[in-house]
């Protein structure tokens, strides 16, 4: 049984936006796992259900590059955000996009490939880091393509052209013209930004996932106090909003509330007088479910300097 300390608590209540004696509960009730905690603050209706996902712990960039019918992106990890606005960093991410773009998303080919530098990506990356003097990672990469039509990216919080904290590709296989596809594609990553959807369609959302949701949806339903069919209908119903509220197709378009992405889709498809259909998309968060250790910068200065921090 893990320990409830006060960094804990403290931890569950930036996570969660529950009230403090809400999360010293839970953490009692739940052996001091935080995972399991943030459960039972959901189950109690105490917190919301995006609000651990939506937060990051790690910094650097993501990289966004098109060509063509391709796109990819990458995100490549750093200590500090200091790291992120380096020159010779952005320049790394820059040119490692656009390898994932030539060469596709396994990490180990990425890793293996040369760079304008003379050396392997793998290599730079250490030598990096030995410049730099912080530690960086290369993370994760993914690449879209489609026979006809447009990958179209976007890049939330840009702190260089094709760099930022958010981004976003959108695969729309269509014969339509760029005048259509680019447009639709903007709106529809701008929206994906925002609204973070976990898959495509429903039945793509993680049976894993699902069953954790309906979990909690029954244990919340039975604490209603109502007949066992009343309560596996109020369930079903829990788990049927869930599949709509986190599938792309299924998902409210954010700058109307009303128009399904699908609907946005045909609409853009009817007046182009061809078909359009967006068959795949990628988000990349910064940091996303990395958890990044606490630390007292004051006392690690000391540490180094030898000077005594008050108290000591």
């Amino acid at each position: 049984m893990a320990e409830v300390t006060a960094a804990t608590v403290k931890e569950l209540r930036e996570k969660s936006g529950a009230g403090m004696m809400d999360c010293k509960k839970a953490l009692a009730e739940t052996g001091g796992d935080m995972d399991a905690a943030m459960d039972w603050l959901r189950t109690k209706g105490l917190a919301a259900a995006a609000k651990k996902s939506s937060r990051t712990a790690a910094e650097g960039l993501i990289g966004i590059a098109v060509a063509g019918t391709k796109g990819a992106a990458i995100e490549v990890n750093s200590e500090t955000d200091f790291v992120a606005k380096n020159d010779i960093f952005q320049a790394f991410v820059r040119e490692v996009t656009q390898i994932s773009l030539e060469q596709g998303d396994d990490l180990a080919v990425i890793k293996a490939a040369a760079m304008a530098s003379g050396k392997t990506v793998e290599e730079q990356l250490v030598a990096n880091i030995a410049t730099i003097g912080e530690n960086q990672n290369l993370r994760r990469a993914r690449r879209l393509e489609v026979k006809a039509g447009a990958v179209v990216p976007y890049v939330h919080n840009s702190v260089a052209p094709g760099l930022g904290k958010i981004g976003v590709l959108v695969a729309l296989e269509s014969e339509a013209g760029a005048d259509v596809l680019e447009p639709l594609g903007k709106q529809i990553a701008m929206h994906i930004a925002a609204a973070f959807p976990l898959a495509l369609r429903e039945d793509e959302l993680d049976a894993e996932v699902i069953e954790r949701e309906r979990a909690i949806a029954t244990e919340k339903a039975a604490e209603s106090g109502k007949p066992a069919d009343i309560v596996a209908k109020m369930v079903d119903g829990a788990i049927a909003k869930y599949r709509k509220e986190n599938a792309l197709l299924s998902q409210l378009l954010v700058m109307d509330g009303k128009t399904k992405i699908a609907d946005f889709v045909a609409q853009a498809a009817k007046q182009a007088g061809s078909d359009i259909q967006l068959t795949s998309y990628v988000r990349f968060q910064l940091g996303e479910g990395i958890e990044k250790e606490a630390s007292d910068f004051a006392a690690e200065v000391a540490k180094v300097s030898g000077v005594p921090q008050p108290g000591a």
